[in-house]
């Protein structure tokens, strides 16, 4: 078994609640290189059944899965999402909330189709990330490398015209499948006392456990060749090193130009906002 996160994070839980499942979970990196190698027969397949078995609200099950094998069709994705790594692995998954097949049920079955504005948006949203993570455990758990995509909804209508997607659908996350090339680097994560809250929400370890992180990831250099780069800001001093706090702080000083009109694009597939 890989390095997972209780040794990369120095933590020691009970041996025997550490089974198959826990180890796995908390061994997943991102995989942004793949092999050629083509995947098993029957593959997909099973990942889909395994994505499937995920919750979904009131058993609606208000998404679709689009898996592109397809070179060319992989290749306009990897443009669109400004991810290379698209067009290299073997099968991207494209995880679509869905309510075009909801309106058809509705349709079929003479009633009104009257449930389709914000929170059945968010049902839908939460049923299609749900099912991505099983896929992804799934895979991992095959020996496969994955990496989600959140450059898919860099341009829905675009995605939406490739995948022909119908009206209240639309590419909410990508996610690449493949054998790694080499080993994924496990990064960090905020430590315990910044993410859990007990009985209440609390910043009281905020400032300190965010400033352990901030250390910790700049030295681990996982951002090198990644800065978020500022117009006309500088990079920090040696006594301001770049780390997830700076490198995460530039980040959302600069809305993500190619999303700026999603709300708008999504309304013209059909969503109802």
């Amino acid at each position: 078994m890989s390095l997972n996160r209780f040794q990369l994070e120095n933590l020691n839980p009970p041996a025997e609640l550490l089974n198959a499942v826990i180890q796995q979970l908390t061994s997943h990196a991102s995989v942004r290189t793949y092999r050629p190698d083509p995947l098993p027969e029957g593959v997909l397949e099973v990942l889909i059944t395994a994505a499937q078995s995920a919750s979904t609200s009131s058993n609606l099950q208000n998404y679709s899965i689009i898996a592109v094998e397809d070179a060319e069709k992989r290749r306009q994705l990897a443009e669109i999402t400004k991810n290379a790594h698209v067009a290299e692995a073997p099968l991207f998954l494209v995880f679509c909330p869905d309510l075009y097949r909801m309106e058809r049920v509705c349709q079929r079955q003479g009633h009104p189709f009257a449930d389709r504005g914000m929170d059945m948006f968010l049902q839908a949203v939460v049923d299609a990330a749900l099912v991505a993570q099983n896929a992804a455990v799934a895979a991992e758990s095959l020996g496969l490398g994955i990496c989600m995509i959140g450059g898919i909804r860099n341009d829905p209508v675009k995605v939406a015209e490739l995948l022909k997607l119908p009206p209240r659908t639309f590419a909410l996350v990508g996610m690449t499948v493949g054998y790694p090339a080499e080993p994924p680097k496990l990064r960090h994560r905020l430590p315990l006392d910044v993410i859990l809250h007990r009985e209440a929400y609390s910043d009281a370890g905020l400032e300190e456990g965010v400033r352990r992180y901030d250390e910790v990831t700049a030295q681990s250099g996982i951002y090198a060749g990644r800065q978020v780069k500022l117009e006309g800001a500088g990079q920090p001093s040696a006594a301001r090193p770049y780390g997830w706090c700076e490198h995460s702080a530039r980040r959302m000083a600069r809305p993500n130009a190619d999303r700026a009109r999603l709300k708008e694009q999504l309304a013209a597939l059909g969503w109802e906002l």
